[in-house]
């Protein structure tokens, strides 16, 4: 299993000339591996991991998900492709006000047609792993930001992704919560043995990582490696 990112572009139109938010980006990811992207506000982390999550479209350039183009697939299939190998965990947990901690977690398995004993029974193991087995029945207005934000990385994991996707994980949270919720990203994929890409503004949480890279004008560059 492999994310192969190739010479990848993006551009917008506008009243002049193409506006440029990508430029020729090249990164290879294996299964285990995670990576962080650092930038500033406007640099194109957002909208690399939107197209890597085939929430958008490259100008140029190719993403290959496990051998797979998911762009060339027809629209149905490409969200079905999404759903079974990329989790999202956005800055924002986007958790439905009406449903439980449970029921959020499970609402990408609300797709298939088999196994709901089976995402019930991994539901609960996640949220006991991320320290939410007594949550179960809250509505998210109950939780903590950090609590929530638990809730939203079960509920990335929940279809057991190939492709961890994270944009600004901790940014709306406080300091002690945000530690919390890096450290806890981070243990569940290594033990998933997902590849994870994770893009915010903070120092501490890219610390975590051992691969580190920098968006600067559109293109990638390696920023560190911890020992």
């Amino acid at each position: 299993m492999s994310l192969n990112v190739s010479k990848l572009s993006k551009s917008y139109p506008t009243r002049t000339s193409p506006l440029t938010v990508l430029r020729d980006l090249s990164f290879e990811l294996e299964r285990g591996q995670a990576v962080v992207i650092m930038g500033p506000s406007g640099s194109g982390k957002s909208t690399l991991l939107h197209i890597l999550g085939t929430l958008d479209t490259p100008t140029s350039g190719s993403v290959l998900l496990a051998g797979k183009d998911p762009f060339t697939l027809p629209e149905r299939e490409l969200a079905d492709f999404r759903n079974r190998n990329i989790g999202f965990v956005f800055q924002d947990h986007h958790l439905l006000p009406q449903c439980s901690v449970l029921e959020n977690v499970l609402i990408p398995t609300l797709v298939n047609r088999n196994g709901r004993e089976n995402s019930e029974l991994w539901a609960l193991q996640l949220l006991a792993r991320v320290g939410l087995s007594d949550r179960l029945d809250h509505r998210p207005f109950e939780l903590s930001g950090g609590e929530r934000q638990r809730v939203a990385v079960a509920r990335a994991l929940i279809q057991h992704p190939t492709l961890l996707l994270a944009d600004e994980p901790t940014g709306n949270l406080d300091r002690r919560s945000a530690q919390a919720v890096g450290s806890l990203l981070l243990d569940l994929h290594r033990q998933e043995q997902t590849m994870l890409v994770v893009v915010t503004h903070s120092a501490e949480l890219a610390h975590l990582f051992d691969r580190r890279m920098e968006m600067v004008d559109g293109a990638l560059h390696l920023s560190s490696s911890n020992p």
